[in-house]
């Protein structure tokens, strides 16, 4: 079968550096809007599937993400190439097929080990792995036991793929890659035999992008979220909020022993997720445990009142009060126990004030929750002064538990502690 498709729908810059590079270590990072997680995890996947030799397995740090994320990325890709008719479509599975060739890409969320032991493609082995949001990962071990699923002969070089926005200098990612090999000179892409890193942002991707993708990239009033989302620069943060939190593997007897469930719900569908949190608050010792976390995009309302049903059975939910219609809809048709936030003047100064008087435990798998807490921060202008508002983003598990201990929360004397 002869396929061809349109030159027109891909980016040149990702063409020339990235669709025939065959480094066993590669990594795209940079700003947002830039076009690589399109282009790797949807285009040159579709390329390479069509041309026979390769199966991907493609992942993020959390399952319940990929369906609304990576997913989608390779379907959009497929749709827009005029291909779906070769291609079938699994999506309980989360493996996508291609019927000339019986080459495979097969979606896994790292949270379950055991499943990528056991994965095993129709035709050849599992040539490449590519992980989405990879900052989202907290250790080096996770890369290193993936490389080594890689197993089994193959006609071509075996790859391992990185995609993320550089938030913080401090990740693993960062040491392991970073220092001692890329250099902040203007190229772009930098690379040895083994592993190449290229940066791109919005700048690479204009032909895609409307004035307003670019104006709301342009006119970023915090220098953070200016330099890793603009600029696509490594993210350095000194005004966050929380520094009373800790994670740990909460052991499943001492979670059985909990018996004082708080639930909070934010809402969301396009850009911001839908989250939800469940959590314990040990009032006596002053400690929140955060247990259950759901963080998705895009789900209608019936589906994330399934997804929260197991975990707050008949207890009462607190949402953010901004849609009422949901609320109604969550109580009388999907039977929820959902009830608005009481919110007000002040009240996410007053709720963020009282959890930072909380000590909070974060279960370890909940990365989420882990990844709000390590980057919420207060505002900076763009001369780098620090101004006594939280940034509006990366709060969606904050402010689910804010609404979920509005009952807990009281007065507490003095300002909102910045420590810097």
């Amino acid at each position: 079968m002869d396929v061809k498709v349109d030159s027109r729908v891909f980016n040149e810059i990702y063409l020339k550096n990235a669709l025939r590079n065959d480094r066993r270590i590669q990594i795209y990072f940079g700003g947002s809007s830039s076009g690589k997680s399109y282009f790797i995890i949807g285009q040159r996947t579709v390329l390479d599937i069509l041309a026979g030799q390769r199966n991907y397995l493609i992942c993020r740090n959390t399952g319940s993400t990929i369906s609304h994320s990576v997913w989608n990325e390779l379907v959009s890709a497929i749709n827009t190439m005029n291909l779906e008719a070769i291609f079938h479509f699994n999506k309980t599975d989360r493996v996508i097929t291609c019927l000339l060739n019986q080459k495979q890409v097969i979606f896994k969320g790292l949270d379950d080990v055991q499943k990528i032991k056991s994965i095993k493609p129709l035709d050849g082995v599992i040539t490449d792995i590519v992980i989405e949001e990879a900052t989202e990962l907290v250790s080096m071990s996770i890369i290193k036991d993936l490389i080594k699923r890689q197993r089994g002969k193959c006609n071509v070089k075996k790859r391992l793929t990185l995609i993320f926005n550089p938030i913080l200098q401090s990740h693993f990612i960062y040491k392991e890659f970073f220092l001692g090999f890329w250099a902040d000179n203007g190229d772009q892409f930098q690379a040895n035999d083994e592993i190449s890193i290229m940066k791109t942002t919005y700048k690479d991707n204009l032909r895609f992008l409307t004035e307003e993708d670019c104006d709301d990239l342009e006119n970023e009033s915090d220098l953070y979220y200016y330099n890793v989302y603009t600029l696509g620069n490594w993210g350095v943060l000194g005004n966050l909020i929380f520094k009373n939190w800790t994670t740990e593997h909460i052991d499943p007897a001492l979670r059985a022993s909990f018996d004082n469930h708080r639930h909070g719900g934010d809402w969301g569908f396009a850009k911001d997720p839908f989250a939800y949190i469940k959590l314990h608050y040990d009032k006596t010792r002053k400690k929140i445990y955060l247990l259950n976390e759901i963080y998705a995009p895009e789900l209608t309302n019936e589906e994330a009142a399934d997804l929260i049903r197991p975990y707050c059975g008949t207890d009462r939910v607190v949402f953010d009060s901004s849609e009422p219609k949901s609320i109604f809809e969550f109580t009388n048709k999907y039977h929820i126990n959902a009830v608005s936030a009481k919110k007000g003047a002040g009240s996410v100064i007053q709720g963020i004030r009282w959890l930072q008087s909380q000590e909070i435990i974060i279960d370890s798998p909940l990365q989420n929750a882990i990844n709000e807490f390590s980057m919420y921060k207060f505002k900076e202008n763009r001369q780098g002064e620090v101004l006594p508002l939280p940034v509006d983003k990366n709060n969606h598990i904050i402010d689910s538990t804010r609404y979920a201990t509005e009952g807990d929360i009281v007065e507490s004397p003095g300002p909102v502690s910045i420590r810097m």
